[in-house]
C-alpha cells in the first residue's frame, strides 16, 4: 500500500498540518508507505526524510493569498509521481491541493478529508466552488472529523453516504512536576483556568474575560497563545479592573504547554462560530485528566468531542454567564471535580488517541482499496 498526504503546508503552522504529519510519521512506522506533498512556508523546495517509508515532499511557495499557499511546483511534482500511490488523500480545505489533484491526472482512489467548511473567504469559495464540487465528486470516500460536522456541512448533504468519520487523536503531552509546579506558584497557586488559541473574534476570549468577573477571587483566567486582538483583549482586562485575574502570556512554547495542561484545573474553549470544527486543545486538555467547559456552536464537532455530563459541560455561545456557571459547577465540589476528571482521561484514551487515529485511518485505505464503501 502506497499512500499520499497532499495538501497544505510545512512547518506546522495549525491543525490540518499536525493531522497531515502524524498520519505520514505514523502509518510509515506501520510499514505503510505514505509521503506528505505539501508547500512549504519558505524556501526552496526540498525533501525532508521522517522514516524509512516516510517522506515531506516540500514545494516551494510563490505567494499566500487567502490562506492557501500559491505552489505551481505541486502540480508538477504530483504529475511526476502520482502514478506511486494507491492512494492520494486530499486534506481540505486547502484549493492548491485540490487544483494540483485536478491537473495531475491521477486515476487511483481519492480519499477527501474534510476538516472544514470554507467559511469566512467567501469570495474565495466563489471561485473555487466548481473546483471544490469536482473533489467532492472525485473523492471514493469522504473522511470527517467527528458525524456532527459532516451531517451539517452544507457541501456534503448529497454525499452521506460516502461519508465516515475519523476522530483526530493525539499523543499526551509530557511535563515534569517541577515545570507543573512553577506555572502553579506563576499563577498564586489558584485555581487555573486555561485557554489556548489564537487572539482572534471567533474564539470568543471576549466572553471568557467577562466570565471572570463572576468568578471568586481564587480563580486565575490564563488564556494562551497571540494574535490581532490581544491589545482589545489587554484593555478589556485592564477596563474591568481584572489585571491580577486574567492573564495574557502570549504564545506558549511546546516544551511548556504541557506543563499548562497539567497544572490547569479545567479548560475552558469559549469559541462562538463553526469556524472551530473541532478544537484540538479539547483533548490535549482530555489527555491530561482535565474537565472541559466548551461552546455548544451549531453544526460544530466541538461539543461532540466534549461530551457533555462526561468529559465536561457545553454552554450556549457568547453567554459568558454560563461559561462562570460551568466552571464553577465543575470545580466547587471535590467529588463531582475528580469524576469529570476521570471520565475525561477515559474519554481521550477510549477515542482521540493518535494510535486510534493511525490505525483506523489505515483499516479505512484497506477498505478502500478493497472496494469495501
Amino acid at each position: 500500500m502506497k499512500v499520499l498526504q497532499l495538501g497544505k503546508f510545512y512547518p506546522i503552522r495549525g491543525g490540518v498540518e499536525k493531522v497531515m504529519y502524524d498520519l505520514t510519521e505514523g502509518l510509515s512506522k506501520q510499514g505503510v508507505d505514505c509521503d506528505m506533498l505539501c508547500a512549504l512556508i519558505d524556501g526552496k523546495g526540498r525533501k525532508i526524510n521522517l522514516t524509512p517509508r516516510g517522506n515531506i515532499i516540500g514545494c516551494r511557495t510563490w505567494v499566500k493569498v487567502a490562506s492557501t499557499m500559491i505552489s505551481p511546483s505541486m502540480i508538477s511534482e504530483l504529475r511526476k509521481r502520482c502514478s506511486d500511490y494507491d492512494i492520494i488523500h486530499v486534506h481540505h480545505p486547502d484549493p492548491m491541493a485540490a487544483l494540483t489533484l485536478k491537473l495531475s491526472g491521477y486515476r487511483g482512489k481519492v480519499i477527501l478529508h474534510w476538516h472544514s467548511d470554507i467559511l469566512r473567504q467567501r469570495k474565495m469559495l466563489r471561485l473555487y466552488g466548481p473546483l471544490q464540487r469536482w473533489l467532492i465528486k472525485r473523492a471514493n470516500l469522504i473522511i470527517g472529523t467527528s458525524p456532527v460536522y459532516l451531517a451539517g456541512s452544507p457541501s456534503l448533504k448529497q454525499e452521506a453516504h460516502k461519508c465516515v468519520a475519523l476522530p483526530i487523536g493525539v499523543d499526551r503531552m509530557k511535563a515534569t512536576t517541577e515545570a507543573v509546579q512553577r506555572i502553579k506558584d506563576r499563577y498564586g497557586r489558584r485555581k487555573i483556568v486555561f485557554s489556548l488559541g489564537r487572539l482572534v473574534s471567533y474564539k470568543g476570549f471576549r466572553n471568557l474575560i467577562e466570565a471572570a468577573t463572576m468568578l471568586p477571587d481564587d480563580y486565575a483566567i490564563v488564556i494562551g497563545g497571540d494574535g490581532p486582538l490581544r491589545g482589545e483583549l489587554e484593555e478589556q482586562v485592564n477596563r474591568l479592573g481584572l489585571s491580577d485575574r486574567v492573564y495574557l502570556p502570549g504564545f506558549i512554547s511546546g516544551e511548556e504547554l504541557g506543563a499548562y495542561f497539567e497544572a490547569c484545573t479545567v479548560f475552558c474553549l469559549s469559541s462562538v462560530f463553526k469556524t472551530e470544527a473541532f478544537a484540538i486543545v479539547q483533548i490535549e486538555a482530555m489527555a491530561a485528566g482535565r474537565p472541559v467547559v466548551a461552546t455548544k456552536i451549531p453544526g460544530s464537532g466541538v461539543p461532540w468531542v466534549n461530551a457533555h455530563g462526561v468529559s465536561g459541560l457545553n454552554v450556549s455561545t457568547d453567554d459568558p454567564k454560563a461559561l462562570a456557571g460551568a466552571i464553577l459547577d465543575i470545580c466547587t465540589d471535590t467529588s463531582t471535580y475528580n469524576a469529570f476528571c476521570e471520565r475525561a482521561r477515559n474519554r481521550y484514551e477510549q477515542m482521540f488517541t493518535k494510535s486510534k487515529m493511525i490505525d483506523d485511518c489505515k483499516t479505512i485505505y484497506e477498505n478502500v482499496l478493497n472496494n469495501r464503501y
